[in-house]
């Protein structure tokens, strides 16, 4: 609705506050979008390449710049007055012409209907409703990222649940974290639902403003008030006969009951269940111990000498967190880690820029695009092995030993007073062949006097000394075990109990874990995982998108029970196990089976059963809708097997299709 006179003055008066500070690659978006004007995708407006941030200047001179935020005021106001969008939704063609300008590269073909679906997410696309039969009831355990998403997604597309979460407050690992220093890798304008935006105040926010915006979506949603706090799924056990699984649930008063649903999602997460070194001694350390997962707000660390195991990301964010505040500093390193700049570092959002993100909806709209190109897509390919490369020991391809060069040249640069510390810390396997880290302060807080790093694991503790592999012996009073999480055995806090008494750990011989598109698996029929094995992002990005494609194919799930009236859907053997041969052969071919690091991408089998081998489009296409081929079925009436035709044993997966994905005889290898 157009403003009136006083509110487009005010209007006006923000939106010039604003545009100083607007990301200049966006603003030509905007500006060939509300304007039509293809000037502003031509030289001299055309950004140069950014490698670590989002390029907010474009690397344009100021004149230009001055011309982009002018033009840019114009078309604003224009179109807040009631004027017409150009282009409203550009075309296939159009939206790839626009982001290769504006990332100065170019984008494949194929992202474009990718893109197109993000916008119109972003714009406020809702699922279809799905008529299931009166009575049908999912029961989705856990109220962090996942299960909020999931829980929004059923209720806009009218299927009844009931949502658990043992926790007092939603947000998961976002209500459950609070160590110095937590927050995200991910820029929070793309660690956001499709669906609801985040006015952010940071960049990168830190936990406490993750875990609001969680509760927040919750709150507006609806969501929160239906969510059973303080309740534990204990067990999920499948009834063959009525087709309905009973969860064993436990409420904080302790009262135990079951509840009969006929779907269950768990949305658990993988970051649940603290990995704990085997360091003998350890939990009889003459002081307090604590892990990172389960922090203790309470803790003194004031003037105290203190040691961290662990290098990974949440001492990367700790150590510098703490840095300035104890006596001394001691970090223990099993192995080194490759971290990369990070610019925007606790760098505040602009209340101005708040605005603009605010008010523009279709500024935030391509901001949040661009993005998910940089942050989630450009760097799958430099992940492939190149067979003909001839220093496999070192990096994997080209491009992969140009990031090594990148990285390697940055520690020199943040350590070039500290050559002892150089050797220390640069890694000999390539990079990206572990989780990709960020620079926190973390080379920085290493350089200070009182820190010491020692590039050694810890062999054992006794009384208030902690000793290293390499023979040292420290005197410390706190100890804080940063060595994350057992990530492998996905569904470890619910016992999961399937088709003939089979549990979960028995269906995946205890760590090997696997799924088909990470969330169906065969004997456990009507039962959905969200952040189920071979999920994660390896190559960086927003695990949130990953998550709202698997919801995606749930309920295209449910749909598919609604219109065919079944009472059972689950996922054939022979599609999970020539799924399951297909993915951990990709990984052979990517950086993760490389042998020349450990990592916990790979279980104790040596399998790959975190990583995803897709790129982001490849898996939005494979779950976009679920084949009813692909899952042995049964009707409401007749209480028969109502499978489709047997899929041959070949499959393979053909990348270039554009319909919806499934494995199909005879189509093309990836």
């Amino acid at each position: 609705m157009p403003l009136d006179n006083d509110d487009i003055e005010l209007f006006e008066h923000e939106l010039a506050k604003a545009l100083p500070a607007a990301n200049i690659p966006t603003l030509l978006l905007l500006l060939y979008q509300f304007t039509g004007e293809e000037r502003w995708l031509l030289p001299p407006f055309t950004p140069e390449a950014s490698r670590w941030d989002d390029n907010d200047s474009g690397g344009l001179l100021s004149a230009m710049q001055d011309e982009v935020r002018t033009a840019a005021f114009e078309a604003i106001v224009a179109w807040k007055r009631g004027g017409r969008i150009a282009k409203p939704l550009p075309t296939a063609a159009e939206l790839i012409q626009m982001m290769t300008v504006s990332e100065a590269q170019p984008i494949p073909a194929d992202y474009a209907q990718l893109m197109l679906h993000k916008l119109a997410r972003y714009a406020g696309e809702t699922p279809e409703p799905i008529d299931l039969p009166e009575g049908f009831r999912v029961l989705i355990i856990g109220a962090g990222m996942s299960g909020v998403a999931a829980a929004v997604r059923l209720q806009q597309a009218g299927v009844d649940y009931t949502i658990i979460e043992k926790q007092d407050q939603a947000g998961g690992v976002w209500h459950s974290h609070h160590y110095p220093g937590c927050g995200v890798d991910t820029p929070g304008h793309l660690y956001s639902y499709s669906f609801a935006n985040g006015d952010w105040t940071m960049f990168f926010p830190l936990q406490t403003e993750v875990e609001s915006y969680f509760q927040r979506v919750a709150k507006e949603a609806g969501i929160e008030d239906r969510v059973e706090f303080g309740t534990e799924c204990l067990t999920t056990r499948y009834d063959e006969e009525t087709y309905t699984w009973h969860s064993l649930l436990r409420r904080s008063d302790g009262s135990e009951e079951t509840l009969v649903t006929n779907a269950v999602i768990s949305a658990v997460g993988g970051f649940t269940t603290p990995k704990w070194p085997d360091i003998p001694g350890l939990r009889d350390f003459d002081g307090p111990v604590v892990h990172t997962s389960k922090w203790d707000p309470g803790i003194e660390l004031e003037g105290k000498r203190v040691a961290v195991i662990g290098n990974g990301a949440s001492a990367m964010q700790l150590v510098p967190a703490v840095a300035d505040t104890v006596r001394s500093l001691t970090v223990f390193q099993r192995s080194r880690q490759w971290a990369a700049p990070f610019p925007k570092f606790r760098k505040p959002v602009p209340d101005a820029v708040r605005f603009l993100l605010r008010e523009v909806p279709h500024y935030q709209w391509l901001y949040r695009l661009r993005l998910s190109w940089i942050f989630d897509s450009q760097v799958h390919e430099a992940l492939l092995k190149d067979p003909e490369w001839k220093h496999p020991e070192r990096s994997i391809n080209a491009t992969n030993e140009g990031h090594r060069e990148v990285f390697t040249r940055y520690i020199h640069d943040q350590l070039a007073d500290r050559p002892d510390l150089i050797e220390k810390v640069t890694p000999t396997f390539p990079p990206f062949g572990k989780r990709m880290l960020l620079d926190n302060g973390w080379y920085k807080a290493l350089k200070k006097p009182h820190v010491t790093l020692v590039d050694n694991g810890v062999a054992s503790v006794a009384g208030n000394k902690v000793s290293s592999t390499g023979g040292e012996a420290h005197e410390v009073d706190v100890l804080i075990v940063a060595t994350g999480y057992d990530v492998t055995r996905f569904l470890s806090p619910v016992e999961v109990i399937g088709r003939g008494g089979t549990t979960i750990r028995e269906a995946w011989d205890g760590d090997d874990s696997r799924a088909y598109l990470g969330t169906v698996v065969p004997q456990f029929p009507n039962l959905f995982m969200l952040y189920g094995p071979n999920t994660a992002l390896g190559h960086g990005g927003s695990f949130i998108f990953t998550v709202e494609c698997q919801i995606d194919f749930v309920l295209s799930a449910l749909r598919q029970i609604a219109q065919h009236k079944l009472r059972e859907i689950e996922c054939r053997p022979e599609v999970y196990d020539a799924y399951n041969e297909k993915i951990q052969a990709m990984h052979q071919k990517m950086i993760w089976s490389h042998p020349g690091m450990s990592t916990y991408f790979r279980n104790s089998r040596g399998r790959v059963v975190t990583n995803s081998p897709w790129r982001l489009l490849d898996y939005w296409h494979l779950t976009r809708e679920a084949a009813l081929a692909d899952f042995a079925t049964v009707p409401q009436l007749d209480i028969v097997d109502s499978s489709h035709p047997d899929v041959p044993d070949d499959f393979a997966y053909d990348q270039v299709a554009t319909g919806p994905f499934h494995f199909q005889p005879g189509s093309t290898s990836a």
